[in-house]
């Protein structure tokens, strides 16, 4: 199933930076009519709003707040579009003394966040004919990295999730796309001593336009998601992607 944004409604979490804001202003560019830019404090949006007016409608969402999602949810009941970017990295080994609390608060968000995202917005693309519902996981939820296991974890737990909502999802005419870029050249990049090599933040939001073109439930934007993309090609056509069941 392949899909267009242009005219579309659309909703990012985490847009006020990084990869969140990239995202929305290449969506406004490829005719998106309206983008719902949500932050956790609405100021942060504000140069957003001040750049396009009434193109971009900011909206508060926390992820570590059930609540806030789901009153976001009663509010943009136009969306058709939902991109849930937001997140949090920790450097954490499995061996390092914060590394249970590391994990458990980025479960919380990454995971849990999802899980709740899913919950509220689901039935909301339902009554506006299905539309898309896209989840940054990452080329580590394929590829463990150890100074950031816990990160890794949570994120290859996202992608479990994200494969189970493309099923799920489907049955209501959602297309679920599956986002796993490499170094990318924002904050959390830079947190993760990746800033030498990190490519543009519009490479993942061109990405993600090419891949519900193109009908893909994968999206490797950047040239180390590519790599690892190539390689994992024929398991995600024939396992990830196949229709099997459980028995």
């Amino acid at each position: 199933m392949t899909y267009n944004i242009n005219n579309k409604i659309i909703l990012v979490t985490g847009a006020n930076r990084g990869i969140g804001k990239a995202l929305v202003e290449s969506f406004i560019e490829h005719g998106a009519t309206k983008v719902y830019a949500a932050v956790r404090k609405l100021e942060n949006a504000a140069p957003l709003v001040e750049k396009y007016g009434d193109q971009v409608v900011s909206i508060q969402i926390d992820l570590a707040d059930p609540q806030s999602i789901f009153s976001a949810a009663e509010t943009a009941k136009d969306v058709q579009v939902v991109v849930n970017n937001a997140g949090i990295y920790t450097n954490s080994t499995p061996l390092s003394d914060n590394a249970i609390a590391a994990l458990e608060s980025e479960m919380k968000i990454n995971v849990y966040g999802l899980i709740h995202m899913a919950q509220a917005f689901a039935p909301v693309l339902k009554a506006n004919g299905g539309g898309v519902f896209a989840q940054l996981n990452s080329v580590v939820s394929m590829k463990t990295f150890s100074n950031c296991a816990t990160y890794c974890a949570s994120k290859a737990a996202a992608y479990s999730i994200t494969q189970a909502l493309r099923e799920l999802l489907s049955e209501q005419g959602t297309i679920v796309l599956s986002v796993h870029p490499g170094p990318i050249a924002t904050d959390m990049g830079d947190a993760a001593g990746l800033t030498e090599i990190a490519e543009p933040p519009t490479l993942v939001a061109e990405g993600i336009i090419k891949a519900l073109e193109a009908g893909d439930f994968h999206v490797f934007p950047d040239s180390m998601a590519k790599q690892i993309g190539a390689a994992y090609q024929s398991f995600a056509a024939n396992i990830i992607e196949a229709n099997m069941s459980e028995g």
